[in-house]
């Protein structure tokens, strides 16, 4: 898999493209020179999937701790910049929607001994309903539907901590079925979704991992599923190629934005995030229902809508530093766009119908997003591919969702 950008150590920054047609109302955010987004889970052999998950650190204090000093203390509040379930459902107008109960389903590999309690703490900081097994919200089972769940994996328990939260921010009544694969294969992660299909009320589900483009004929089967949402990552590397399962034919493909607040009527700027993983599938058939968008894509292009990924814009979390405790800090990636379009659809209730696939809802109802006309992912030698304007473009597809009507 390739790497995401320059990578020193562990650490890389992600600095937010902006283009010079931004229009004047999206106020980019201004990086910080000690701050830098940090990847969770590491790059991965052919076969394997990576998580997608982008924490945000403060590295002069990893520089300090290294030459003897003392280490920062763990957050007990959470970060002043991460968005809260009030931002998001502000920013995507979806506040005061129920979705009746429906379910979300996260699938991730690995295990996270103290999900149930760490996300506790999370809803329980932003006011949301408690989510608890008890009570019927939260269900956790292994890839094959048991409850032998596997060993914790520090990268991966991120991962899970961003999806949930970022489900219960967007979607604050949704149920929340993890299900945690055995490993990180692309095999068990599909076995992991084919559960999650077969549970009764699920409406979506979310995957925030990748690898390589891989063919519709090897691994489809584990994603399609009509009348179900899900939805994938299109990954963190910038305009790179096609990530799976982003690029399968199944899915809907969720690229990130950077979101801020500004003066507008919306209230909330976006533009493309220079990390959204966009491009075109070598192997994979094109979607009918983006056949007059202009993808340039002879097959599968990626993205098909968005939402907010940039770190430094990035989401609030109550995630574990280690396999025993836990703390705040603020995540991104397009690890955090696919639980919040995923909660949406949710939000929605539609999915396409049981006979049909969800991800041709942005296309037919395209007009119900956020057009994203700003932002680059990179260099191409056709510009939607990697450079955000007006109408599909591959950073963003149709945009972000204006309330769920598009979905």
């Amino acid at each position: 898999m390739k790497k995401i950008l320059s990578v020193s150590g562990t650490l890389l920054l992600l600095l937010s493209a902006v283009s010079a047609t931004a229009p004047a109302a999206v106020a980019q955010p201004s990086p910080s020179a000690n701050w830098h987004a940090q990847r969770v889970c590491g790059d991965v052999p052919s076969g394997i999937a990576s998580c997608f998950a982008l924490k945000y650190v403060d590295d002069s204090a990893a520089k300090a701790l290294a030459q003897g000093g003392q280490a920062k203390p763990a957050s007990s509040t959470p970060p002043a910049t991460g968005k809260t379930p009030a931002d998001i459902q502000s920013a995507y107008n979806i506040t005061g929607l129920k979705s009746g109960g429906r379910t979300v389903a996260i699938v991730d590999a690995y295990g996270y001994p103290n999900l149930e309690r760490d996300l506790g703490v999370y809803r329980s900081q932003f006011g949301l309903p408690a989510c608890t097994v008890s009570n019927g919200c939260l269900t956790i089972k292994d890839q094959n539907g048991g409850s032998k769940l596997p060993r914790f994996n520090s990268g991966w328990a991120d991962e899970t901590a961003l999806d949930v939260d970022a489900v219960s921010a967007a979607c604050p009544d949704c149920k929340i079925l993890v299900v945690q694969a055995t490993t990180a294969s692309i095999s068990d992660l599909g076995t992991a979704v084919a559960t999650a299909a077969k549970q009764p009320g699920v409406a979506a589900i979310s995957n925030s991992y990748g690898g390589g483009d891989s063919a519709d004929s090897s691994y489809g089967a584990y994603y399609n599923h009509p009348g179900i949402a899900v939805t994938a990552s299109t990954g963190d590397n910038g305009y790179s190629g096609s990530s799976y399962p982003a690029s399968s034919s199944y899915v809907t493909a969720v690229g990130g934005t950077s979101l801020v607040k500004n003066t507008s009527t919306r209230g909330w700027g976006e533009s493309a995030w220079s990390g959204s993983g966009s491009g075109c599938s070598s192997v994979n058939a094109a979607l009918p229902a983006a056949a007059t968008f202009g993808t340039a894509c002879g097959k599968r292009a990626s993205a098909d809508v968005a939402a907010v990924a940039d770190p430094q814009t990035g989401l609030a979390v109550y995630a574990p530093s280690s396999s025993t405790s836990s703390s705040w800090a603020q995540y991104g990636g397009t690890s955090l766009s696919s639980p919040l379009i995923a909660a949406m659809y949710a939000l929605s209730g539609d999915s396409g119908g049981s006979a049909a696939l969800a991800n041709s809802l942005p296309y037919t109802n395209s007009g119900k997003f956020n057009d994203v006309a700003s932002g680059s992912t990179g260099t191409c030698s056709t510009s939607p591919w990697c450079l955000s304007g007006t109408g599909w473009d591959g950073p963003t597809g149709v945009g972000t969702p204006n309330g769920v009507g598009g979905l």
